[in-house]
């Protein structure tokens, strides 16, 4: 059974009514973009987190960046323990949880950050637990409609940041030039040296004239096992989540 909590240095993410529990992938993911905005020096005022789920993605940005955060997430359960989430931290006067559809979101301002881990497994075997089905296969946060929504919502300067699996990298591609974006940043993660890869971390802006090919790296979470011992989290993998994980 999953914790009922994730205890972060700075925030406590309650998580018993969401579908979708805290994941290594989706920590790393955060602390990669909050670190990839601090790195380039981005000025973000404004952020949008489509389906926030548990609220983990707009805390972990507001540890480290100071902008008003609009966190959108269609399952009420979910939504709701987002607002308390949010409630018991530093950072309720910076983030709105929004119970909401993100097909029909209006908002009056656009964003400087658009970020989402939106649902995996569209296509596949689907759960008998109707939350779980709306966190992992929702229709109306396909891709496509994901890429709508963030093209309604971005400014003319701003980027947008998706994790992905990685067998979506050349679908993604594709359907990113069809609706006028470029990438500017990816990063395929591995479950450690040895593994595959199996995730996408991706940060992407609108096409302008210019083409420019984008930063391609990869970064495994951990290390091999060595002498029988639990394999070890890797340098980067620490130095992007030493702030955020209470044992690093």
């Amino acid at each position: 059974m999953s914790n009922s909590y994730f205890q972060f240095k700075q925030f406590t993410i309650h998580q018993d009514r969401s579908a979708m529990k805290v994941t290594t992938d989706s920590c790393l993911f955060g602390a990669w973009v909050a670190d990839r905005i601090k790195t380039e020096k981005i000025t973000i005022n404004n952020c949008l987190d489509i389906g926030t789920g548990t609220g983990l993605l707009s805390l972990m940005l507001a540890q480290k960046i100071e902008a008003t955060i609009d966190a959108i997430e269609i399952e009420e359960k979910a939504a709701q323990q987002a607002i308390e989430n949010v409630a018991n931290s530093c950072w309720e006067n910076s983030i709105n949880i929004s119970p909401t559809n993100a097909t029909k979101f209006i908002s009056k301002s656009y964003y400087d950050l658009i970020i989402s881990n939106p649902p995996f497994y569209e296509n596949e075997l689907k759960s008998p637990k109707e939350e779980r089905n709306i966190a992992h296969h929702s229709e109306e946060l396909s891709l496509e409609n994901l890429l709508t929504i963030i093209k309604k919502h971005l400014s003319p300067t701003g980027i947008f940041a998706l994790l992905l699996p990685y067998k979506r990298l050349d679908e993604l591609k594709k359907l990113l030039a069809d609706y006028g974006f470029s990438l500017s940043q990816v990063t395929m993660v591995k479950q450690s040296v040895s593994h595959d890869f199996f995730r996408i971390m991706l940060i992407g802006k609108l096409k302008s004239g210019e083409i420019i090919e984008p930063v391609t790296d990869e970064l495994a979470i951990k290390e091999d096992s060595k002498n029988g011992l639990p394999p070890a989290y890797t340098s980067e993998f620490i130095r992007l989540l030493k702030d955020y994980y209470l044992h690093l």
